[in-house]
């Protein structure tokens, strides 16, 4: 499962990678954008007890295909220096730049505090994209994934399935990105639509 995903997040291990100390998977160093920056960034799985702490939270039940991403691939991910970001469960919630902690986004805030107009019940926010905060979700009545501006919800494109997306979307997102990790336009939308 996700092989061909874990690849891709990988094609930039020639650029170095390491473990922060909390456990993430820095993937790409690129020190012309910041010294500590990266392209691409994994979260350690989250166990039983941590998906129900979640659920427990989100007053919600979470998508079984984004459940097993969390649980088995990554809690989240941050893709091209936050280009598209998958968000997952914070285990801290400090700020503090000495902690050196790397954590995803909150899957919290957008399915809690943050839900833009025109969000069915069925609609679970799982992250989006830097460029203007277009959002990501699964319809959990129908487990088709969709993605909406950041502050309506009305699809502008989908796909069948979350790892159909999520592939696609790593396909088409390297093709902004050089061999050194450099955006080739920062002018140029990265959206899906």
């Amino acid at each position: 499962m996700y092989k061909e995903i874990r690849e891709l997040i990988y094609k930039f291990q020639n650029l170095g990678t390491v473990n922060s100390s909390d456990g993430a998977m820095l993937i790409g160093h690129i020190p012309f954008k910041a010294p500590e920056a990266w392209l691409n960034e994994m979260f350690p799985v989250l166990d039983n007890s941590e998906i129900d702490s979640l659920e427990d939270q989100l007053d919600t039940s979470i998508p079984e295909e984004y459940k097993t991403f969390l649980q088995k691939f990554s809690n989240g991910l941050i893709l091209l220096a936050a280009t598209l970001s998958l968000d997952g469960f914070r285990r801290q919630l400090t700020r503090d730049p000495k902690a050196n902690s790397r954590q995803p986004f909150s899957i919290i805030t957008p399915n809690v505090y943050e839900r833009p107009d025109n969000s069915k019940e069925s609609y679970f926010f799982i992250g989006g994209y830097q460029w203007d905060g277009s959002l990501l979700y699964i319809d959990k009545d129908t487990n088709i994934v969709h993605c909406g501006s950041p502050h309506d919800a009305t699809s502008k494109v989908q796909w069948n399935s979350f790892e159909e997306m999520l592939l696609s979307e790593l396909k088409r997102l390297y093709t902004f990105f050089d061999d050194e990790g450099r955006e080739i336009d920062e002018d140029v939308s990265t959206l899906p639509y």
